[in-house]
Parts: C-alpha cells; structure tokens; sequence
C-alpha cells in the first residue's frame, strides 16, 4: 500500500484537551413528577372495594 496522504498517518497524533467532568453533565432544571396515585389513599381503597 503506497503512501497516498501522509497526514491522515499523523492526524491523531496530538490529543484534544480533555473536558473536566462538570462541564460534561446536563445542567437543566426538571419539574417534579406529578403524583401517581393522584392524592388518594389506595389501601383504603383496596380493602373497601374486598371487604365483602
């Protein structure tokens, strides 16, 4: 194989700077989950709708 572009031999030679952990991590405000069980008591529930 002939030599065809001597740069691409070189071209990783020299590494890139490295990126500090912090500056890697997404820093975007979330909102809070909304509440599965919508505000009501499940248990309770659950033994009104079997207690028969």
């Amino acid at each position: 194989m002939t030599d065809e572009n001597p740069a691409a031999s070189s071209r990783y030679t020299v590494l890139p700077e490295r990126v500090p952990l912090a500056d890697t991590i997404a820093s975007v405000e979330t909102d809070a989950a909304p509440d599965p069980l919508m505000g009501r008591d499940t248990e309770t529930e659950f033994m009104l709708r079997n207690a028969g």
